[in-house]
């Protein structure tokens, strides 16, 4: 076969052999770290994964990569986001990593311009209402986009006040008073 096509075959088995190595190590690293499901995913943990996937790429096929090299790489890039995790406790690398709660309904209006910043279509906002057995936003005394992207539905009970855990989300909402 053409050399383009295959390559050489001792370049195949160093590739096998180090993404078998790559994929070990990387198991072995998210085993330790903190875990977190996909859908608990914020922006920094896609960037890790997204780190994580390009250097385990690399080294397994970059003839030149050694598999040491890519091995202290990845452990740095879990490393690194172990240590952003934990200083997420603090508020102000909260506010640098995380992104702030927004109010998308208010007493069953839609405020369309947090919509737009959050980048929601108004079809896909009902849309997912509509999913969630809401019938009429009026139903609602608010929508809150959540930090990782969900939305939490807060129905109008007629009571005057808000629940505290919903005020304290309101009090830290971002372009809301």
């Amino acid at each position: 076969m053409s050399h383009w096509l295959v390559g050489h075959t001792t370049l195949l088995a160093e590739g096998a052999v180090k993404a078998v190595l790559m994929y070990l190590v990387a198991l072995v690293g998210l085993r330790t770290v903190h875990r977190r499901t996909m859908s608990q995913w914020t922006a920094i943990d896609f960037a890790a994964a997204v780190a994580i996937g390009a250097v385990m790429g690399r080294t397994a096929i970059a003839s030149g990569q050694s598999f040491v090299l890519g091995a202290v790489a990845l452990v740095a890039f879990l490393l690194a986001h172990t240590v952003v995790i934990f200083l997420r406790f603090n508020p102000v690398m909260a506010k640098f990593t995380d992104r702030r709660v927004r109010v998308l309904v208010a007493h069953g209006r839609p405020r369309r311009r947090q919509l737009l910043i959050c980048g929601i279509t108004e079809n896909d906002f009902m849309s997912q209402l509509r999913e969630s057995g809401i019938g009429d936003v009026r139903e609602l005394r608010y929508v809150l986009y959540e930090t990782k992207g969900e939305l939490t539905l807060v129905r109008e009970d007629g009571s005057a006040g808000d629940p505290p855990i919903v005020a304290g989300g309101l009090q830290d909402a971002a372009g809301f008073s």
